[in-house]
């Protein structure tokens, strides 16, 4: 999804101290000096807006677009990024960085302003693959996330129809999770693909989303439902559930069951599919050199399955699919975007564009590059980069005739439908964050993806004391699996002994540790291939179960029933299971 400028990325919110990823390559960001104390408020919201019509949400949201004016469904189709931590009071910092995209200071005054439709809230963290193209910051922990989410609804409360904000983020966990502190912490989608057991992908998304709603979040941009192909993708890696079209359709409907189930619409990614290209799209229009049958075989059904599963939104991806249709990003093809999504697959949810001010949707000013995703078949325009270009462009097309004004009623009235199915569900409370029920979902899934890709298959993987290093910056990694490992019994030490050695996403051979004797990679497994060790595990993550159940079975406490849903050159999918 959508990504983040690293090298611009302001803290505006109470820094972020553990590692992700979203979408791109790593890199660390400079740090930027604190601001002078000061804020900003928003203006109030005017208190004059008729409520929300009664009644089955289509007819709800048909009965609101009737009422909207040109400039009013304008904004319905935006979903911009803010900078700040609260919805109505932010630094001085913060206020600039909102004034650059929307001339107001504060995200309340953004919805305000333009009327939007919904609003991503978003984090970025040194290896965060993402992390390219958007440098605000306003995620904490979940208090702060429910006070945020509540005064941007209070805002959005004030504009004509009464419609609720979509409020979205990617916690897609792995490398790509906004919220870390005081939730529960999901493996990476590989690691579900490992543990191969649908029913507790379900259980685990449906804890998740039920996390999500408690702070507000009604919108998660996940799961991710590209296919991996044989050289997989540095952008997607463990964040696909891995390289079986088959496997991965069961793994993404499960996953959207769950999430939704909890209130929370689940949003399929990146259509047509990112997995068979090492481009990224932070960086440059990839090319994915699939035949149309070769797509339709590896690429279709995962999305095909989370829509049948009735996900209520899918994200285009910036991608040059040639099969489809070749030289054109998906995000501006109406081939793609309507002939296929709408004619074959027969979506009839809310499709949103992947960040718009990333460098493929950036070709065009603002407010053309809107025009021609609206035409293409888009709903929602993520993150464009200068807003009140994106409405302009938009209404000057309404006025020249190159947006017709039954496309943008077409796509508001999708945006309001989910926006009132969404709202009808109760919103659970914080204190369920981090509940028993939820670690247990949650902690049986991690268990069951952790995988023996050599050594013994039975009873303690180390004796004796054990020394557990880590490649450069996984320092909180490490420490989790020592406090796991003296749980489970083994006597840790700070040098000597069996040597565990932890490596993750980004890490190259290099990394690998030459006196380790067991070697653990916590991402994609491939670098595998290369270690020397006589004992390998994967656990595709580096959550704080992962690592638990990874402990329990180093201790032989447990066996590694998981099996490696993508090929590891030397290696086979499990040491132990067939």
């Amino acid at each position: 999804m959508a990504g983040v400028n690293r090298a611009m990325r302001v803290a505006v919110a109470v820094p972020l101290a553990l590692s992700g990823l979203v979408g791109c390559g790593s890199g660390d960001a400079p740090r930027v000096p604190q601001p002078t104390p000061g804020s900003a408020a928003a203006p109030a919201p005017s208190a004059s807006a008729a409520p929300a019509p009664a009644g089955e949400p289509g007819a709800q949201a048909r009965a609101v677009v009737r009422t909207f004016t040109d400039a009013q469904l304008a904004g319905q189709v935006l979903m911009p990024y803010a900078y700040g931590d609260a919805a109505d009071r932010v630094d001085r910092t913060a206020a600039a960085g909102n004034q650059r995209i929307a001339g107001v200071d504060t995200p309340a005054a953004m919805v305000t302003k333009f009327g939007l439709g919904g609003l991503i809230l978003v984090a970025f963290t040194p290896d965060d693959p993402t992390g390219a193209t958007n440098p605000a910051t306003n995620v904490d922990d979940p208090k702060q996330v429910r006070a945020l989410t509540d005064g941007l609804q209070r805002a959005a409360g004030g504009l004509p129809g009464g419609a609720p904000l979509l409020i979205g983020t990617d916690q897609e966990y792995g490398v790509v999770t906004r919220v870390r502190t005081g939730v529960t912490l999901l493996p990476s989608a590989m690691a579900f693909g490992a543990a191969g057991k649908p029913r507790l992908t379900e259980g685990a998304w449906r804890a998740a989303g039920e996390e999500l709603a408690a702070m507000g979040i009604n919108l998660d941009f996940a799961p991710v439902a590209d296919t991996l192909g044989p050289q997989g993708s540095s952008v997607i890696g463990s964040r696909s559930f891995g390289a079986d079209p088959r496997a991965n359709a069961a793994q993404v409907e499960a996953a959207v069951r769950g999430i939704q189930g909890a209130g929370v619409a689940a949003a399929l990614k990146h259509f047509p599919g990112h997995g068979h290209t090492t481009g990224d799209s932070h960086d440059d229009l990839p090319v994915v050199a699939q035949s149309r049958a070769k797509w339709a075989a590896e690429d279709r059904p995962p999305f095909a399955a989370g829509i049948a599963a009735g996900a209520g939104v899918v994200m285009s991806g910036h991608l040059d699919v040639t099969g489809l249709d070749k030289g054109v990003a998906a995000t501006f093809s109406r081939k793609i975007m309507t002939d296929v999504l709408r004619g074959e697959l027969k979506f009839t949810g809310v499709a949103v564009t992947d960040a718009m001010n990333m460098p493929p949707a950036m070709r065009w000013p603002a407010g053309e590059a809107a025009v021609r995703a609206l035409n293409a078949g888009n709903d929602l325009l993520l993150m464009p980069p200068d807003l009140a270009g994106a409405r302009d462009g938009i209404l000057a097309g309404l006025k020249d005739g190159s947006l017709k004004r039954e496309r943008l009623v077409e796509a508001v009235t999708r945006i309001l439908t989910l926006k009132f199915r969404t709202a009808a569900k109760t919103r659970p409370e914080l204190s369920g964050l981090g509940s028993g029920p939820h670690v247990r979902a949650v902690g049986d899934a991690a268990a069951a993806a952790v995988t023996l890709l050599r050594g013994r298959c039975s009873g303690p993987l180390v004796s004796g004391p054990v020394t557990v290093t880590a490649s450069g910056g996984r320092d909180a990694a490490r420490i989790a699996l020592v406090k796991a490992l003296q749980a489970a019994g083994v006597k840790v030490q700070a040098a000597g002994g069996t040597v565990v050695h932890l490596v993750g996403y980004g890490d190259r051979q290099t990394d690998l540790s030459p006196d380790a004797a067991i070697t653990v990679i916590m991402d994609t497994p491939q670098l595998l291939a290369g270690a020397r060790s006589p004992t390998l595990l994967a656990t595709y993550s580096s959550s704080p179960l992962s690592l638990t159940a990874l402990a329990t079975v180093l201790a032989g406490k447990a066996t590694a029933p998981g099996r490696s849903p993508v090929a590891v050159a030397g290696l086979p999918r499990s040491a132990c299971v067939k």
